[in-house]
């Protein structure tokens, strides 16, 4: 029974579509990595100068101020954090706009293609057994004429 479960999981994780699924998420997770270092170091920066240099990540509604309690231990702040949630919005539409524009050119090049081996001329079909002997005989009637 075991192995059976093992020949399962096998076929199962060596599926095309699953493989092609692992490979688009370990890229999405680079693309993702690449486009947070795009918002957080060069855009994020650039938007901060533009109003007035506000660091995103910054912005914050403290609920709760840090305090001591009668122990001296440091009670740290509450704090609404809706900077960062700004810059992961930002995040989220670089990544929405980039999957947009591929998605976009790969449809392009696939319609294109189609469009192309439509356009192209189908070869010729190949006359059948009885359309060769009717032109045989014709060829043969014309020659004794």
């Amino acid at each position: 029974m075991k192995s059976k479960f093992l020949a399962d999981f096998k076929a199962f994780a060596m599926r095309g579509n699953v493989i092609d699924m692992a490979v688009g998420v370990i890229i999405g997770g680079a693309f993702g990595k690449i486009v947070s270092s795009l918002v957080n170091d060069i855009i994020m920066p650039l938007i901060g100068i533009v109003v007035g240099g506000v660091n995103f990540t910054d912005l914050k509604w403290v609920i709760t101020p840090a305090s001591v309690d009668e122990a001296g231990n440091e009670i740290a702040e509450s704090t609404l954090n809706y900077g960062t949630f700004i810059q992961s919005t930002i995040d989220f539409l670089i990544i929405a706009f980039s999957i947009f524009v591929m998605v976009r050119v790969i449809t392009k090049i696939t319609t294109r293609k189609k469009a192309e081996e439509e356009a192209a001329p189908a070869p010729a079909p190949e006359p059948s057994n009885e359309e060769k002997l009717l032109a045989e005989i014709r060829d043969l009637l014309k020659e004794k004429k």
